[in-house]
């Protein structure tokens, strides 16, 4: 049998490069080519990049706006956002930087020079398009300062250059992947930037790799059968051997329902991997803990492990996860923010807030405003929160209704006597906020005339009922002893209140927000 020897060619792939590169040890620096390899064909590549990503936006945020025209302006901000796909940006952005350690989004106006300040305030109506760059499309404009007493100390510079073309810190957000560290440079980000998630973990991910091969080894060896056959003897010839293939022909076809014969010394029996695949699964557990811990993740997402109790069920491990993905979160907010501002200007055009006008003209102040006074406005009203991502059981959260409920009650009880006209109007508008809070208490929700019941006084119509005069009014030291019992009976609900969980507390908080 001949054989071919090929050497020096150029046979195999990047992935096999890395898998056969003696060279890799503990602490090598991962290149701009490694990071795309491993992402695009390791099998851990995109886990680690974009796990926390696709994590962090699994909920949508809750949004709201607290003025004239709130839930309009609510409705019209979320049709904008999706249509921007700003979601998808962001997680781009995220995951390029989580690849180099460094990415940039920048938004370009059809007709417009991108080296111009962006005019945001004049972007409705007008086509937009998001560019994502790379450390490739950057290198050379993202290198920041290394000057201690400079203002942009270890600060990337707010404008970006892509082949030449400048553009304006106002068009741009860079998102880097970890701080930068003084004087050390980032080989995949081209720059003394942050790092990519593979810096760390370039060595436990070439070992992973020869997992893989273990594996593929074990399953090719596994079906391997050994029959222990007597020795046909010194002298071998045609016709023993035609007989030991027929032997082994006989173990090889053999199915269920079968019956074959052997000789009474000898055996057939399959090949034990036992102790190898035991001490398989031990080293690449090791080397998935190895991993997790070079990228700053939490095991159990590198591992694809089951919680113990379930991922909404609060414990301990899914705290930790929950801590970890609300921290990334905070990482994104400048990203968010860039994209709330586009999508606010879009959504909240002059068109639009005639139309709030048109259905609130009974608001004579809300008519007198301005467009920049009404936009301002919704601004101000502005909150997008995210909501968390342990999700308390419903017979807790139902529990924390009933009690929130009979806080309510009470406070109301204790508080009404003491108050005049206007005041008990507008305790009794807090406890409608409050009742039609109650979602899973009550399906409709509570609409008082509360014009009318600020204008009622209760005593005066008894008197007029009576045909008499309308009772006095409780003396100024009387009302003044009621309003501190009434006050210190209040205190003392509130602070039964806060005996309740703060997970539980804060996850109603924020349902109750949705």
């Amino acid at each position: 049998m001949a054989y071919v020897s090929v050497t020096g060619s150029g046979l195999g792939n990047a992935l096999q490069e890395i898998m056969g590169c003696d060279g890799i040890v503990p602490g090598d620096a991962v290149s701009y080519g490694q990071c795309k390899t491993i992402y695009a064909y390791h099998p851990l590549g995109a886990k680690l990049a974009e796990k926390p990503v696709e994590m962090a936006q699994s909920q949508e945020r809750k949004v709201e706006v607290n003025a004239a025209g709130g839930k309009q302006a609510v409705t019209a901000f979320l049709e904008e956002w999706s249509a921007l796909d700003a979601d998808g940006i962001i997680s781009q952005v995220a995951i390029t930087s989580r690849i180099y350690g460094i990415a940039s989004v920048a938004v370009l106006v059809k007709d417009q020079d991108p080296a111009e300040p962006l005019d945001v305030l004049n972007l409705a109506g007008k086509e937009l398009a998001f560019n994502v760059f790379d450390p490739l499309n950057t290198s050379g404009s993202l290198v920041v300062s290394q000057e201690p007493n400079s203002p942009t100390f270890l600060k990337p510079r707010g404008d970006i250059a892509v082949q030449g073309q400048r553009y304006h810190s106002t068009r741009c957000v860079t998102k880097m992947n970890e701080r930068p560290v003084y004087i050390e440079y980032t080989t995949s980000a081209y720059g003394y930037v942050g790092r990519s998630v593979y810096q760390r973990t370039l060595y436990p991910l070439k070992s992973f790799l020869n997992t893989m091969v273990a594996d593929d080894m074990v399953a090719r060896k596994a079906g391997i059968i050994v029959a222990k056959q007597q020795p046909a003897g010194s002298i071998v010839d045609r016709f023993q051997q035609a007989m030991s293939g027929v032997k082994r022909n006989v173990v090889k076809e053999a199915e269920n329902d079968n019956v074959i014969s052997i000789g009474p010394d000898e055996d057939v029996s399959a090949i034990s991997l036992q102790n190898v695949h035991q001490a398989l699964g031990e080293a690449r557990r090791d080397i998935l803990n190895n991993i997790a811990s070079g990228a700053g993740m939490p095991a159990k997402l590198v591992n694809e492990e089951t919680f113990a109790q379930g991922f909404g069920e609060g414990s301990e491990d899914s705290r930790h996860v929950a801590q970890y993905i609300d921290q990334y979160r905070r990482e994104l907010a400048p990203l968010y923010r860039f994209f709330d501002t586009i999508a606010q200007v879009r959504a909240w055009t002059p068109e639009f807030v005639e139309a709030l006008k048109a259905e609130n003209a009974d608001d004579e102040a809300f008519q007198a405003a301005s467009y920049e006074e009404v936009f301002l406005a919704l601004r101000r009203g502005f909150k997008a929160t995210w909501p968390s991502l342990i999700e308390e059981p419903e017979q807790t959260e139902f529990e924390l209704e009933q009690l929130r409920l009979e806080a309510v009650a009470e406070l109301l009880q204790v508080l009404i006597p003491a108050l005049d006209p206007l005041n008990r109007a507008a305790l009794i508008e807090w406890v409608q906020d409050n009742l039609n809070a109650f979602e899973r208490l009550f399906a409709t929700p509570l609409n008082l005339d509360l014009a009318a019941l600020a204008a009622y006084d209760p005593m005066a119509q008894a008197a007029e009922m009576q045909g008499g005069e309308p009772a006095g009014e409780e003396p100024p030291a009387g009302r003044a002893d009621s309003l501190r019992q009434a006050y210190a009976t209040a205190d003392g609900v509130i602070r039964r209140l806060q005996l309740t969980r703060p997970g539980v507390r804060s996850s109603a908080k924020e349902k109750r927000h949705a």
